[in-house]
């Protein structure tokens, strides 16, 4: 046997490897400036529509902007000004309040006079945009015909 080595495959161990690495240094580079990765620009970012309400924590029903938290909720006529409505609420922390407090509340759901509450406002992606609201409310209800009658049109000449 002429080779002590396995396999036939070059590596590490052959008799070029002082000879230098061969590899992209070998390519030629091009000359002038490099062109930019986007030829088009950048694109701008699409702007989702957000609306910042607060929500009963009982229904999630989307409270009306100026309610009195002193009240209650209009749908399920649950106490607003509590513990759960609250923006301070943590259940995992010392008497689940993320405030300093000196005793703990007992009732989470029933109101209360704490003077550090603050109403849990969320921030949520507006599903129902004006422009698409009255162009759904002009369209009348479509049939299987209109929609056969569609389809036919994609392919007349």
């Amino acid at each position: 046997m002429d080779s002590d080595r396995k396999y036939k495959s070059r590596g590490y161990m052959d008799s070029d490897r002082d000879q230098g690495f061969r590899g992209r240094d070998d390519r030629p580079r091009p000359q002038g400036p490099k062109p930019p990765i986007d030829v088009t620009g950048p694109r701008l970012p699409r702007m989702v529509q957000t609306v910042t309400a607060a929500r009963c924590w009982n229904c999630a029903t989307t409270l009306p902007p100026g309610i009195d938290f002193k009240g209650a909720c209009p749908k399920c006529n649950s106490d607003l000004h509590c513990c759960k409505q609250c923006a301070h609420f943590e259940p995992s922390t010392r008497f689940q309040c993320l405030k300093p407090v000196p005793v703990r509340i007992a009732p989470k759901d029933t109101s209360n006079e704490c003077e550090l509450f603050s109403p849990r406002v969320t921030v949520a992606r507006e599903v129902t945009s004006s422009g698409t609201a009255q162009a759904s409310q002009a369209q009348a209800p479509r049939t299987p015909a209109d929609a056969r009658a569609a389809f036919d049109n994609l392919f007349k000449k």
